[in-house]
Parts: C-alpha cells; sequence; structure tokens
C-alpha cells in the first residue's frame, strides 16, 4: 500500500506526543501511521481553513494532533504536525486551531527566509 503523504513533527508536537503514556503514544503514532495509508475521516480530518487534525479515540480519551499540508516541494507531499492535546468538551476550541494556524505560518515564514528548523 502506498503513503499518501509523509508526517514531520514539529518541537511542540514531538513534546506532546512524548508527554503520553507509553500506550496512548503508541495508539497515536500508529493512527497516524495509519492515516498515511487510508483516506479516513476518523483519522484525518480537516477543520478549518488550511488545519487539519489527526484523531485518535483510546482508552475513554480523545487525543487530537494538529496540522497542515506542505505542498511546496517537489519531492512529494508532506503534512507538518503542529501540536496536540486531551479533548475533553465536544467541540475543538477555537484557541487551539488559532495556535495550530499561528505554527503554520511561522513554519512557511521561516521556510521562505531559509531558516527552518
Amino acid at each position: 500500500m502506498n503513503e499518501r503523504f509523509q508526517v514531520q513533527f514539529l518541537k511542540e508536537a514531538v513534546e506532546f506526543i512524548d508527554s503520553l503514556d507509553e500506550k496512548a503514544r503508541e495508539k497515536v503514532l500508529y493512527n497516524i501511521h495509519k492515516a498515511r495509508l487510508l483516506n479516513d475521516n476518523e483519522l484525518f480530518k480537516k477543520l478549518k481553513g488550511e488545519i487539519w487534525e489527526f484523531r485518535t479515540f483510546f482508552n475513554k480519551t480523545y487525543y487530537r494532533l494538529f496540522a497542515f499540508w506542505d505542498k511546496t516541494e517537489n519531492t512529494g507531499t508532506v503534512v507538518i504536525a503542529t501540536h496536540g492535546f486531551i479533548k475533553k468538551m465536544a467541540k475543538t476550541p477555537s484557541g487551539e486551531i488559532e495556535r495550530a494556524d499561528k505554527l503554520r505560518r511561522l513554519y512557511f515564514e521561516q521556510k521562505i527566509s531559509g531558516n527552518e528548523k
């Protein structure tokens, strides 16, 4: 099965994943891997504007990892994971979406100026 995209993690996303217990971390990473292979809204869904989310429900807890697409390179499509949080209410907090969009804009500003992190 061919991957639809590659995934890269910003520092904030790595910190979120590292903060999870081992089983939850394994499930989140498994679902991200699965989303790369399948077109499934339960795993990877567009939220608002340019922001998407990787979705995991594990052990009665909703984990969300925000992301955006980077199609600027000719070598393939990359999804950049910005940060994550544990969802505790039905609606995704707008502040989390705004944070993801801010990280997206900063990513592209740094990429254009040649200062990628």
